[in-house]
């Protein structure tokens, strides 16, 4: 595939000019504007993913902080839509892998992303790709190494009365989303808040560590996506039988052959987990997002005011 654009082209913005710098990857350059600024530039040939993520950031950027913005326009070249989007430092995938966050990284971090997916949320909107490659950070030095924290890649967010998500259009990766769009049943945001919980399990544990990551398959592999569903049932079955009030039947005849195929001395309940691996506070605060049926996720806004928050006892 042919890059669209080249090392030390210019891009003319409504804002500055950018001089491409280094290619990230196909749709992804840094580039430094007229102040030599670093910023980030996102423009795929063929594809609305840009432009969503542009008319997204237009429309939430202003209500929080912790969304990762949109600086410019580009104006020249006009096609395909181009865009200029804050630099930060790191990704928190990097990050928690260099080192695992210590207590007061983990709520903060965690904080601020949740107050980003509650403003998406508050209208309706689903991130849909919510992982720790896709929250940037800046670091500092002290206590906490973030000083700044922010939810990006919303090129595939969309409202829950768009026709990807009552259509139950497969979204995301599969190891950080919900059993609702793996399975192809309808979404809505409660899909962000299990993404949500993915992504804590992840963080305690540190380093790569994702808890359903299907052992011994690849990510292009046939079974890899029912892979990932059994590693959920595992964990946080089983499916309730209520299920079946918004599962189809072809859907609610394979869950009930994952839950056969998959007796209950096979499965490993989280909540079992031992404390010196996750303490109990944590996991019952995993508990409360991680569930099967959507129906039965607190809101964004609701985990904002769990007590999980509070100073810790240990």
């Amino acid at each position: 595939m042919t890059s669209l654009f080249r090392i030390g082209q210019v891009l003319k913005g409504r804002a500055s000019q950018y001089t491409i710098t280094k290619e990230i990857q196909d749709t992804v350059w840094f580039a430094k504007n007229h102040l030599q600024e670093l910023v980030v530039i996102k423009s795929v040939q063929g594809h609305p993913r840009v432009e969503n993520e542009q008319n997204v950031l237009k429309r939430f950027q202003y209500r929080t902080p912790y969304l990762r913005p949109l600086v410019d326009v580009i104006e020249e070249p006009s096609a395909p839509v181009t865009i200029a989007l804050r630099h930060l430092q790191d990704n928190l995938l990097h990050a928690s892998v260099a080192k695992t966050l210590n207590r007061g990284e983990l709520k903060y971090v965690l904080r601020c992303v949740l107050e980003a997916l509650n403003t998406l949320h508050e209208d309706g909107f689903v991130h849909t790709d919510f992982k720790p490659d896709n929250v940037f950070v800046n670091l500092q030095e002290g206590k906490i190494r973030f000083s700044d924290v922010q939810l990006g890649d919303l090129g595939g967010c969309y409202p829950t009365d768009s026709k990807w998500a009552t259509s139950g259009t497969v979204v995301g990766a599969p190891i950080w989303t919900s059993p609702e769009i793996l399975m192809e049943l309808p979404w809505n945001t409660a899909a962000d808040i299990w993404s949500f919980g993915t992504m804590l399990i992840s963080l305690i544990y540190g380093g790569d560590f994702n808890l359903f990551r299907p052992k011994g398959l690849k990510r292009d592999d046939e079974e890899y996506v029912v892979g990932v569903v059994q590693e959920q049932f595992k964990f946080f079955g089983p499916f309730p039988a209520k299920i079946a009030e918004i599962a189809d039947p072809d859907t609610v005849h394979s869950i009930l052959l994952i839950m056969e195929n998959i007796p209950k001395a096979k499965t490993t309940p989280f909540c079992r987990t031992t404390e010196r691996e996750v303490t109990k506070r944590d996991n019952i605060f995993v508990s409360k997002m991680m569930k099967l049926d959507w129906r039965d996720r607190p809101t964004a806004k609701e985990l904002l005011k769990d007590e999980w928050w509070d100073d810790d006892a240990e």
